[in-house]
């Protein structure tokens, strides 16, 4: 038995509370409780104690939105529009390496950066998805993986029935490990046809599969699809169906009122990434709006190529001020909504809420600790305030995924930082030098015409 004494706990159910002088009980993998300290000392007097007093304890933040091999293209193309970020830099660098030691360097590394910032679950949309897992195993984290689906030959898969087929392998070979989950994950409607739509719907309601997709993430995608299908992007959706509570809808800027009450109505996810649309000029998501509606909306910082970051926690405080500046109200999104789309809300969207999301008995001992005795949170009124808006990643201190520690006072405990590093400079080096033959390549075409 474990007690994890912390100065203030926020377990996220009940909703809005903050208990002092407690501690969490962790029996092996699992929450038994959260009680006066005391009291536990008591009843488990030879029980292994983590002293935390200033801290605050939370329930492992979860991302619900990202591409994790994509922190080696971090900072690689910048101020750019999304459609040349993609087709000029970043899909002829994928071109070029993605393949398996892509894949597990870049995970590896947004793994020892998400646990450093107090996530302990992220959803995955990336190709070699059978290498994100094992890097996520070696680290003891728990990730929600997507089956990518794209109708384009890629690496990692020829064709629509190469994709599925795969996918659906390697789902059953793992669907057993308690750390991993599955998505079915298609790129996006403008990557996908009609009959890719139909099969991934069934296959989403035969295996109760979330499903994880770019909708709406720009205008030209609004436009592209009524050129190429005459029909609204949602409408496409809606016709497969897959305009419904598996859904997790991803960036979700181009929102009418009506397509909201839709998304309300049909139990739709979104899931909404405020600082790399900011930063690509997609848009922006209408959170005060889907929440006022009843839309389960959940946070994502997307890849750390368009972010350029995976720190949730900034994300978080983006999505608050943002919504409160366009809204005009300084009441909309309050601190504790945001904590709940960090935690609860993102695992309700993966259908793992009675798993994770929360601190409370019988669930998975996925915690997070910052600590709070810092010049920025001092001092602290309001323990869920100061975190949401003052606290930062650089105060996280502890981290556990199944009552595992990952981080121990500031310390990876499973992924050697030092060759996470190392390998970040091999793949710098590489990509810098196809940088260089892009832009050779690129003067010759110029030259030539």
């Amino acid at each position: 038995m474990k007690l994890i004494h912390a100065g203030h706990i926020i377990p996220v159910r009940p909703a809005n509370v903050v208990w002092s002088d407690h501690c969490v009980v962790v029996d092996k993998d699992l929450v038994k409780g959260i009680i006066p300290f005391a009291e536990a000392v008591e009843t488990w007097p030879e029980a292994e104690i983590t002293e935390l007093p200033d801290h605050v304890l939370i329930p492992g933040l979860i991302n619900t939105h990202t591409h994790s091999p994509m922190t080696l293209l971090r900072g690689y193309a910048d101020d750019l529009d999304l459609h040349v970020w993609l087709k000029d830099h970043i899909w002829p660098a994928e071109k070029k390496f993605v393949g398996p030691e892509f894949v597990a360097d870049g995970t590896r590394l947004a793994v020892a950066e998400m646990i450093r910032s107090g996530v302990t679950c992220f959803n995955d949309m990336y190709f070699f998805p059978e290498t994100t897992i094992d890097v996520c195993l070696d680290a003891g984290m728990r990730a929600s993986v997507g089956i990518p689906i794209i109708d384009m030959e890629t690496a990692w898969a020829s064709d629509i029935n190469s994709y599925v087929e795969k996918g659906l392998r390697l789902y059953d070979r793992m669907k057993a490990e308690p750390l991993i989950s599955f998505t079915l994950s298609p790129h996006a409607p403008y990557t996908v046809s009609d009959e890719i739509l139909n099969r991934i719907s069934v296959l989403s309601a035969e295996h109760n599969f979330p499903v994880h997709m770019h909708v709406l993430e720009t205008e030209w995608e609004i436009k592209q699809s009524q050129q190429q299908h005459n029909l609204h992007p949602l409408t496409r959706l809606e016709h497969a169906g897959l305009l419904d509570s598996r859904l997790l809808a991803v960036h979700m800027t181009q929102l009418s009122a009506d397509d909201i009450v839709k998304l309300a109505s049909a139990g739709v996810h979104v899931v909404h990434c405020p600082q790399s649309n900011l930063k690509l000029a997609s848009g922006i998501c209408p959170l005060t709006a889907l929440v006022e509606a009843g839309v389960n909306v959940a946070l994502g910082t997307d890849g750390a190529a368009s972010n350029n970051d995976l720190d949730l926690l900034a994300e978080g405080q983006t999505a608050a001020l943002l919504a409160k500046g366009i809204s005009g109200d300084a009441e909309a999104v309050n601190a504790f909504e945001v904590i709940e789309m960090m935690t609860i809300n993102g695992a309700r969207a993966l259908g793992l809420d009675d798993r994770v999301g929360s601190i409370e008995a019988g669930k998975q001992a996925d915690l997070c600790a910052l600590n709070m005795r810092s010049p920025e949170t001092q001092p602290l009124h309001h323990v869920i305030s100061q975190l949401v808006y003052a606290a930062s990643t650089r105060q996280v201190s502890d981290v556990w995924v199944a009552g595992k520690q990952l981080l121990e006072g500031g310390e990876l405990t499973t992924i050697d930082l030092d060759a996470v590093m190392e390998s970040a400079r091999k793949w710098h080096s590489r990509l810098a030098w196809l940088e260089r033959q892009l832009v050779s390549e690129g003067k010759e075409q110029q030259s030539e015409s």
